[in-house]
C-alpha cells in the first residue's frame, strides 16, 4: 500500500513555507506597532486546560471567570463525572452552544476545547447524546488504509461540527498486554505492531489536520503493557516495557505528523525510577526531546488522577510536571472537583519564577509552542 504524505507541518517541524515577494517598503515606512508583552500570570495561565461541570456557562460561573479574567489556554469536555451520571454533553445543539459560549468569553484569542475522542469505550461525543457511532481503535486497526480514514474522517467530522479543536488522540501505545485494564481490555490500541500503530496513527493525525484539529499522541513512552489503570494507582511498566513502544511516536516524528505528545502517568524504571512520566525530566527531556528530538509541545496527563495523588501532593506535581517539560497542564477535575485549581496553579507557577527556581524563559517556551499550535492566540510581544 503506499505511503501516507504528511499534511501541513505542526510545532516541532521545521518549515517548508517559502515567503512571497512584493513591492519594497519604503524606508521611511514606519515598523508596525507590535503587542503589548502578555502579562506573566496570564502567560502561565495560558499553559492550562481545566475541567468544569456543566451543559451551558453562566457569567458568573468560575470556569467563566478562568477563562476571562485569569486567561486560561483551554477547557476539557466529558460526557461523564466521578461523582454525577453527566458532566458535559447532552445534546449535539447543546454542545455547539457550550462551545459557543465558552469562545465568547475569550473573543481576542483561540479558546483551546479539548475532548478524549478516541472511539470505542472512550466517545465523548457518542450515540448516547445523538452523536454518531465510531468504532474503537483495535476494531478498525486492521481494516487497510481507506477504512481508517474514512473512520478517521468520520470521527473528526464530530468535532468540527461541534467546535472542539483538540483531540486527545490517537492512542498510539502498542497492545502488549490484551489484558490491560487501561488499553487492552478496552480496546483503545490499533495492534501490537508498531507498524500497524504508526500506519494508522498517521491516517488519524492527517484526517485532522485536514480540518484544522490538533491531535495528541499518548500515552508516552508506552503504557501499552501495563497491568493497572493510571486513573486509579500507579501503572509500572519497568518490566514489561521495551523500547520499540516509541516506534510509532519515531515513525511519525519523521513524516512531521506530530502536533502534541501527552507524557503519561506511568513509571517507567527503565527510563526514571523516581517519577511519573509526566513529572519525569529523564523522560520528557533525555528521551522525547533529545533522543528523539521532539521540540513541540508537551501536556502532562491529568495531574489530579490517582497516579499522581498517591505519590505527591497537588503543589509538589505541579512544580515537578513544569520542571520536568511540560508545555500543557492537564486539570481534569475528575478525581477531584476543584473550581480554584486555576488561581492556585497560576499563583504556585507565578511564585516559583518570582523566586527563580523556574525561569521565565521557561514558561516563554512553553507559551511560544502554544501559540504556534493555536495561532489566534496573541504573541507575548
Amino acid at each position: 500500500m503506499p505511503g501516507p504524505t504528511a499534511g501541513p507541518v505542526r510545532s516541532g517541524a521545521p518549515s517548508t513555507g517559502v515567503p512571497t515577494t512584493g513591492p519594497a517598503s519604503s524606508a521611511s515606512a514606519e515598523p508596525p506597532p507590535s503587542s503589548p508583552p502578555v502579562p506573566l500570570r496570564q502567560r502561565i495561565a495560558r499553559l492550562l486546560i481545566v475541567g468544569f461541570r456543566g451543559f451551558n456557562v453562566a457569567p458568573d460561573d468560575w470556569i467563566a471567570s478562568a477563562i476571562a479574567v485569569d486567561g486560561i489556554g483551554g477547557v476539557i469536555l466529558f460526557d461523564k463525572d466521578r461523582v454525577q451520571p453527566t458532566r458535559n454533553v447532552r445534546s449535539q445543539r447543546q454542545v455547539t452552544r457550550l462551545i459557543s459560549d465558552l469562545r465568547s468569553l475569550a473573543p481576542d484569542r483561540e479558546l483551546i476545547v479539548a475532548i478524549d475522542q478516541e472511539g470505542g469505550v472512550v466517545t465523548r461525543l457518542s450515540p448516547a447524546n445523538g452523536f454518531p457511532a465510531v468504532a474503537s481503535e483495535a476494531a478498525i486497526g486492521s481494516k487497510g488504509d481507506a477504512a481508517v480514514t474514512a473512520w478517521a474522517e468520520g470521527l473528526v467530522g464530530t468535532l468540527v461540527d461541534v467546535g472542539v479543536n483538540l483531540n486527545l488522540a490517537p492512542v498510539v501505545d502498542l497492545n502488549i498486554n490484551p489484558k490491560n485494564p487501561a488499553i487492552g481490555a478496552l480496546g483503545r490500541a490499533f495492534s501490537a505492531d508498531p507498524t500497524v500503530v504508526s500506519r494508522d496513527a498517521a491516517l488519524e493525525v492527517m484526517a485532522h489536520r485536514a480540518r484544522g484539529v490538533v491531535t495528541v499522541l499518548k500515552h508516552f513512552p508506552g503504557l501499552g503493557s501495563a497491568t493497572s489503570n493510571t486513573d486509579f494507582g500507579v501503572a509500572d511498566v519497568t518490566r514489561t516495557w521495551s523500547t520499540k513502544e516509541v516506534t510509532p511516536y519515531r515513525s511519525l516524528l519523521g513524516q512531521s505528523l506530530v502536533d502534541v505528545v501527552m507524557a503519561g502517568n506511568l513509571v517507567n524504571g527503565q527510563v526514571d525510577a523516581h517519577a511519573p512520566a509526566s513529572l519525569s525530566s529523564a523522560t520528557i527531556k533525555d528521551l522525547l526531546r533529545g533522543e528523539l528530538g521532539w521540540d513541540g509541545a508537551v501536556i502532562t496527563d491529568d495531574l489530579q488522577a490517582g497516579a499522581i495523588k498517591k505519590a505527591f501532593g497537588a503543589d509538589d506535581a505541579i512544580t515537578l510536571a513544569v520542571e520536568a517539560g511540560n508545555d500543557l497542564l492537564l486539570f481534569a477535575n475528575q478525581q477531584v472537583y476543584d473550581p480554584d485549581v486555576v488561581v492556585n496553579t497560576v499563583d504556585l507557577i507565578e511564585s516559583l519564577v518570582l523566586s527563580g527556581r523556574i525561569d521565565e524563559a521557561r514558561i516563554d517556551r512553553s507559551y511560544e509552542r502554544v501559540t504556534s499550535l493555536f495561532p489566534n492566540m496573541p504573541p507575548n510581544g
